[in-house]
């Protein structure tokens, strides 16, 4: 009887042990960024690299069934790469919300990248934070040279026989079509984040005064600031001023009129697919995403280019304004990030409000 105690005492004991081995880390900021140059430091960099840098995220974890290695630091930061698309985002951030190595279920999740924006809207440099995130991709299409007259796109939404026919009820539910993130919270990103200044340099002021809007005051004309407005999420790369006015109508029509386009990203509606089911699945909370867009590029060209030669200089490491962009999106996403972990006693259980 006492050979079987004490062997009973060490099975618990090594369960115990075996527990405490494998328990979760508990993550406070799950920061997402969808493309590295090349090395995560000390290179020409993309999305990711402030953010390993400066929030020293020195800990690297294998990550086979993503994108692209984690990275952590001892505060709690965990950084992801999606990769360039919604297929890979929905795909990459499905993969670390179901990885049995993390405790998401008090983690804040912000998207930090960079966008084009609509000049009427905004400037280069300037950061934007969403309340509306739009998928651009689910739809009906037939090409622009066989459109009705009377239709200003050749985009229909799924189920629908014409451009923004109404009522306008998907027929398969908003569900991948729009995501409405918390406003509480982004009231409170906004307000933290709305004075904080951002990079602006003399080739992207001249640039920016190359667009006429038709507004002696518009706000392409601004040094960059931080501001809110939506966002349109699709994996075609479109481009133009006609593709931008089908933007503001998009967001417009699938936002019943809530929403107002801002800027264009390509992961977003994956992002957000892939947090809206594991919210489902008790894994995290979905009232505690963010999405920050920093603009790196107008949407469409600028006075004397057509939009088919400004979409041809219209490249990755060369848009208007890559580099302060990417500097913008750190400036103004670590200000939130770093007040949620330091103030982690009170926003692990409370989402914090104005």
């Amino acid at each position: 009887m006492r050979l079987f105690t004490a062997l009973l005492l060490l099975a618990t004991a090594a369960c115990a042990s075996a527990q405490t081995a494998t328990k979760p880390i508990e993550i406070k900021v799950v920061v997402i960024a969808m493309f590295e140059q090349g090395a995560d430091t000390s290179d020409v960099p993309g999305e990711y690299q402030y953010w390993v840098e400066r929030e020293h995220l020195s800990i690297i974890l294998p990550f086979p069934q993503g994108y692209h290695d984690l990275r952590l630091n001892s505060d709690g930061i965990l950084g992801v790469v999606t990769g360039v698309g919604t297929a890979r985002a929905a795909a990459t951030i499905m993969a670390l919300g179901s990885d049995p190595r993390f405790d998401l279920t008090h983690a804040y999740f912000l998207v930090a990248g960079i966008a084009g924006i609509d000049p009427q809207i905004g400037s280069l440099g300037s950061a934007v934070w969403s309340d509306y995130i739009v998928d651009g991709d689910l739809a009906h299409e037939i090409d622009a040279r066989e459109i009705p007259k009377d239709w200003t796109t050749g985009y229909v939404p799924l189920g629908k026989s014409k451009p923004f026919e109404q009522p306008r009820a998907a027929r398969f539910g908003d569900d991948g079509n729009v995501y409405h993130l918390n406003t509480a919270l982004v009231d409170w990103a906004f307000n933290l984040t709305k004075n904080t200044e951002l990079p602006d340099t003399p080739a992207i002021k001249a640039r920016r005064m190359e667009y006429d809007t038709g507004n002696p005051s518009s706000p392409a004309h601004r040094p960059p600031f931080v501001l809110r407005g939506d966002n349109l999420s699709a994996a075609t790369f479109w481009h133009g001023k006609l593709m931008s006015q089908w933007a503001r109508d998009w967001v417009k029509y699938m936002t019943d009129g809530k929403g107002i386009y801002a800027v264009c990203g390509m992961e977003d509606t994956g992002t957000l697919q892939s947090l809206t089911w594991l919210a489902r699945a008790h894994k995290l909370d979905i009232n505690r995403v963010l999405v920050l867009r920093t603009a790196s590029n107008f949407d469409q060209q600028r006075t004397g280019l057509t939009a088919a030669e400004s979409l041809a200089e219209t490249k990755v490491t060369k848009y208007s304004a890559y580099m302060p962009a990417l500097d913008s999106a750190y400036r103004v996403g670590h200000i939130v990030v770093d007040n949620l972990v330091a103030n982690w006693p009170q926003t692990r259980d409370h989402i914090p409000t104005n």
